[in-house]
């Protein structure tokens, strides 16, 4: 069984942009693919003239054999497509964003649920618990 989710559209592994977003949006919709990023400058074959570069892969396990195994990679990263998010431009002021994003996350954020239609709604409610975030970790 695999540790962390099926991509959505293997068809599709690699059309993704390389430039997106970094981290952040409390929450995910699909996995679009699995990055490993190498740097020529800690030990990675230099294929691009000196510039980082990654391999994409459809599963998790496969990026993360390939990044132990390759000099000058990182730890494999998530590609994910969040159809709405959660923006927190202040620590603590949350803003509901109903926009399509893509961003890199480390895959230990894929052990929170998905998103569903009361992920947002309820992380946002008045009658939220003081920790927030057990909402979106499933557990409240």
């Amino acid at each position: 069984m695999c540790k962390y989710p099926n991509i959505k559209d293997a068809s599709l592994v690699g059309s993704y942009p390389a430039l997106v977003k970094s981290g952040g949006g409390y929450v995910w919709d699909d996995v679009l693919e699995y990055r490993v990023w190498c740097h020529p400058h800690n030990g990675a074959a230099d294929t691009e003239d000196g510039e980082d570069y990654y391999y994409v892969f459809e599963t998790y396990e496969d990026a993360l054999a390939f990044s132990e195994t390759n000099n000058g990679t990182e730890s494999p990263l998530a590609l994910i497509v969040q159809e709405e998010y959660i923006d927190e431009d202040a620590p603590g002021q949350y803003v509901h964003i109903k926009q399509q994003r893509l961003t890199e996350w480390p895959v230990e954020f894929l052990s929170r649920p998905k998103r569903n239609p009361d992920t947002i709604p309820n992380f946002l409610s008045p009658d939220a618990p003081s920790n927030r975030l057990d909402i979106l970790r499933g557990l409240a």
